[in-house]
C-alpha cells in the first residue's frame, strides 16, 4: 500500500473521530449499566449505525491501552470474546498498519464468523490521550477467505483518555461503525451491538486487573 496515501487517508479518519469525540449532538442513549453508557445516532457514512460507548475503567491509559491496541500476539485476542486473531497484513510505520481482525460467530449463531480488513493508525495526545483510528480498506495480500464473511469497517476507534486528578483511571470513549455485511435483519444488528459494546468495557475491566494489577 502506497505509504503517502495510507497516511493521508488514516489522518483523514483522526480527524473524523476527534469530530465524533468532540460533536455531543444528536447522540440516543440505547443501554446503560456498570457505568458504563452506549449511545447511537444515524451514521453518515453507511445505511446504519455510529454507535458510541463510554465509560471509566480503573487503570492507567497505558495499562487500558495495553489491552485494547490492535497488535499481532497482543493481550486482546486473550480476553475479547469478539476477536479470534488479529495479525498485521502489512506495517507501514511504527504506528500505521494494515490488519486482519477475524471475530467468531455471535448471537446465537445468526451472526457468522467474519474478518475485517483495516488500515490502523495509533495517535498519541499532549494531554496523554492514546487513540486508534481505523476504517476498511482492500489489501492484495488477504483477499476473502473461506469460512468467513467479510465485513466493512467505517471510521472506528478508540480514546483512552487520562482522568485529571484521578492518575490510576482512565476514560474510555469508543466508537463502532460497522457493515457487517450478509443477509442479517436489521433487528438482529441492532441488538447485538450495543450488548456487545457493553460487555467489551466489562471484559476489558477484567483484564486490566488481571494483566495490570
Amino acid at each position: 500500500m502506497d505509504p503517502a496515501a495510507a497516511a493521508q487517508a488514516s489522518e483523514a479518519v483522526a480527524a473524523k473521530m476527534l469530530q465524533y469525540r468532540q460533536d455531543a449532538s444528536g447522540w440516543k442513549t440505547c443501554r446503560e449499566g456498570h457505568g458504563v453508557t452506549i449511545s447511537w445516532r444515524p451514521s453518515v457514512e453507511f445505511a446504519g449505525s455510529l454507535y458510541r460507548g463510554e465509560g471509566v475503567l480503573c487503570g492507567t491509559p497505558e495499562d487500558v491501552w495495553d489491552c485494547v491496541k490492535p497488535a499481532a500476539g497482543g493481550l486482546r485476542e486473550k480476553w475479547d470474546e469478539n476477536v479470534t486473531s488479529f495479525e498485521v497484513i502489512e506495517s507501514i510505520t511504527d504506528m500505521l498498519c494494515v490488519s486482519r481482525t477475524s471475530t467468531p460467530s455471535a448471537a446465537m449463531k445468526l451472526i457468522s464468523p467474519r474478518d475485517f480488513v483495516d488500515l490502523v493508525l495509533v495517535k498519541k495526545y499532549e494531554d496523554g490521550t492514546i487513540s486508534s483510528n481505523a476504517t476498511h480498506v482492500e489489501h492484495e495480500l488477504c483477499p476473502p477467505k473461506p469460512g468467513f464473511v467479510r465485513g466493512f469497517n467505517h471510521p472506528c476507534g478508540c480514546f483512552c483518555e487520562p482522568l485529571p486528578g484521578e492518575p490510576g483511571k482512565t476514560r474510555l470513549i469508543t466508537f463502532f461503525q460497522t457493515d457487517l455485511s450478509g443477509y442479517l435483519p436489521q433487528s438482529v444488528v441492532d441488538s447485538f451491538f450495543p450488548r456487545s459494546m457493553a460487555g467489551f468495557y466489562v471484559n476489558l475491566q477484567k483484564a486490566v486487573k488481571q494483566y495490570h494489577s
